[in-house]
């Protein structure tokens, strides 16, 4: 039942997410206000995702992802990957997936279980909640980005 509840939730904000990253053209990636651009947002959204899977649903990360967003974005600056619109998009997708199997395999009993995690202790239920918040919170603030950012190179 909790699966089946937080199921909506989640699906709707992602939804949500997901088409406002996919409307945004490749060069809005590079935009930034100080050191986090929006492409360094979308991935690190969906690090987060799998991240927030195997701490708190244990489910492993897939092989070969590399994390590259985990030390802030003045250490991850410029990366490539952050301006692959295509790449970010499929990373999206592939990390919403991930989550929701994780989700969908937790047992009913486990929703409310505290789990140690490097963020300290938290159910998967308030893991849950902190996921939403985290994918709010940066979809504020790249919305907020694309209005008051200047474009590369440009001096205010």
């Amino acid at each position: 039942m909790t699966y089946l509840s937080v199921a909506v939730i989640w699906n709707t904000l992602h939804e949500r997410f997901y088409n406002m990253a996919n409307s945004l053209p490749e060069q809005a990636l590079g935009l930034r206000i100080g050191a986090a651009s929006v492409g360094y947002m979308l991935r690190h959204n969906a690090e987060v995702e799998y991240l927030f899977a195997e701490w708190f649903f244990r489910r492993a990360l897939p092989p070969g992802l590399e994390i590259l967003t985990s030390r802030g974005p003045a250490a991850g600056r410029d990366q490539a990957e952050f301006l692959d619109r295509e790449g970010l998009l499929a990373l999206l997708r592939a990390s919403n997936q991930h989550v929701m199997e994780a989700m969908r395999e937790l047992p009913e009993e486990a929703w409310r279980v505290a789990v140690d995690s490097p963020m300290g202790a938290s159910t998967p239920l308030e893991a849950v909640s902190r996921l939403l918040y985290h994918t709010g919170l940066h979809a504020g603030q790249i919305s907020l980005i694309q209005k008051h950012a200047q474009p590369a190179g440009q001096v205010t």
